[in-house]
């Protein structure tokens, strides 16, 4: 079976020898970068906003109730729109979706950056999650069938899962330097010159596919998994805003899992599945899975909960809080360098992924130790270092294995899934450790009094202990059930399943 016509770049290495043996890994590498750039501009934004919003709030004068509503529209639109945006990127092509989704992007950064309302930065915050909902999938999708040479992709998947992975820890470093130093504005404008250099990039370098005209939308599907993901995502964001007693918070749960139980039943008998169950039914490509929602709900643990410790408790600038992560970033990225690159293709993921939960865990733990007189060097640094090896372990190797055999026509939407889950962890977790941390706080003050600044503040430490401890909790069960799923040794790759496709 031939496939010269998806991939005329592969074919012709064959015939002009060694100059395009030479052009071809430079072409690839470049095409990582502009990846790179383009992926790190949406996980950015997951938490580069977070610290220009009490700036944004005394800017456009909305409410601490409204508040909320800065992130959650992003997230909203962004975990609901996923496996639509992989879809389309394999109906209608990487590359198109990909410089849609990037332009798209910048274009929703300037409204919400020129925002005159909290309506108009709410609105640009969902366009951001809509266009980023096309843009990741199709990020990822590039990456696994440009990537195929087994020394080559381990090397991509190590640096494109770092960036996933310490996007959020300089998002927070960024965001507070252009907070301090310039305008809570520039938090969103920043994208546009990112943005630039992606289109650029991707107008050059990538590559249009041939597409099979005779597949179709599964438009039942879109809708059942669209709705289904978004009930979960409101569901999860109102449980941190109100209660989980709320019909606001269980019903949309409730509702989330209704309509994606009957999203699976459909994808069964459906002529043109949105998700093959194929894509799902690999026992390593689910534990992969697994992971990535684990690892997402766990890290809120080191992201959110150690920025208010580091600031509220340690008295930090915001400036100072996301440099105060970078060790656990360089940490994260030689792990997950390392794990790919030499880990994975000599021992396989099921040591190395549940590895990484342990030291995850580890990392949580060692931070419950932290008190009011901790400093930064003695206490913190360990455990963020600790905690930033885990993570790189836990991330590019399931990441690679996720989007590892995929045939080329379901690329894009099994990188969809490994977002998709990435983002209903993050979810997951910011309700969950935001709720029991603030049921430790309140059950440390009974019996005590609550005005009083030094109660107020070892009441703030057990809430943030709480959080760790529920955190390392996530860890050690994505220990157990990856060390389980996996299978033993390094995964086969099937040749056939995964055409070398450079775009």
């Amino acid at each position: 079976m031939a496939h010269t016509a998806a991939a005329p770049d592969t074919v012709s290495l064959g015939k002009t020898g060694a100059q395009a043996e030479e052009a071809g890994p430079r072409h690839r590498w470049w095409i990582l970068a502009v990846i790179g750039l383009a992926q790190l501009m949406v996980v950015l934004d997951a938490t580069i906003v977070n610290i220009a919003l009490p700036s944004a709030q005394a800017d456009l004068g909305f409410s601490d109730g409204n508040r909320t509503w800065i992130v959650t529209a992003y997230s909203l639109a962004f975990g609901s729109l996923l496996l639509l945006g992989g879809r389309i990127a394999d109906l209608f092509g990487r590359k198109p979706a990909f410089l849609v989704g990037v332009s798209g992007f910048a274009v929703a950064s300037a409204v919400a950056g020129a925002a005159t309302s909290f309506e108009m930065l709410v609105a640009g915050r969902a366009l951001q999650g809509l266009f980023g909902a096309l843009l990741a999938p199709a990020a990822l999708s590039l990456l696994t069938t440009t990537f195929t040479d087994p020394r080559e992709r381990a090397k991509a998947f190590g640096i494109f899962g770092a960036i996933a992975g310490s996007g959020a820890a300089v998002g927070l470093l960024l965001g507070g330097v252009l907070t301090e130093y310039m305008d809570w504005r520039w938090t969103l404008f920043v994208n546009l010159f990112i943005a630039a250099f992606a289109i650029v990039g991707g107008s050059l370098l990538l590559r249009r596919t041939a597409r099979d005209r005779g597949s179709r939308l599964d438009i039942p599907g879109t809708v059942l998994v669209t709705t289904g993901l978004f009930s979960i995502v409101y569901g999860f964001s109102n449980a941190e805003s109100h209660d989980w007693s709320s019909p606001l918070s269980w019903g949309f749960l409730a509702a989330g899992a209704v309509l994606l139980t009957a999203f699976t039943r459909w994808q069964t008998k459906a002529p043109h599945p949105l998700l093959p169950l194929r894509v799902l039914l690999d026992r390593d490509r689910g534990a992969s899975f697994v992971a990535m929602l684990v690892s997402s709900a766990g890290m809120f643990g080191v992201f959110l909960f150690l920025t208010y410790y580091l600031q509220l408790s340690l008295g930090f600038s915001a400036v100072q809080t996301g440099l105060a992560f970078l060790p656990m970033v360089g940490a994260l990225m030689l792990s997950a360098t390392l794990s790919t690159s030499t880990l994975l293709p000599r021992i396989g993921p099921k040591i190395v992924v549940p590895l990484g939960m342990v030291l995850g865990a580890v990392g949580m733990v060692w931070l419950t130790g932290l008190g009011l007189d901790s400093t930064y060097a003695a206490h913190v640094l360990p455990p963020l270092l600790v905690t930033g090896l885990g993570i790189g372990l836990i991330m590019a190797p399931a990441m690679s294995v996720a989007t590892s055999g995929v045939a080329a026509e379901d690329a894009g939407v099994a990188s969809a899934s490994v977002n998709t889950m990435q983002q209903i962890g993050g979810s997951i977790g910011t309700a969950l450790l935001n709720t029991l941390a603030a049921s430790a706080a309140t059950s440390y003050l009974v019996g005590k009094n609550p005005t009083d600044k030094l109660t107020q503040a070892q009441a703030a430490l057990e809430s943030y202990s709480a959080a760790y401890w529920w955190s390392a909790g996530f860890f050690a069960a994505g220990a157990l059930v990856t060390a389980l799923l996996y299978r033993r040794g390094v995964p086969a790759v099937d040749a056939d399943a995964a055409p070398t496709v450079h775009m």
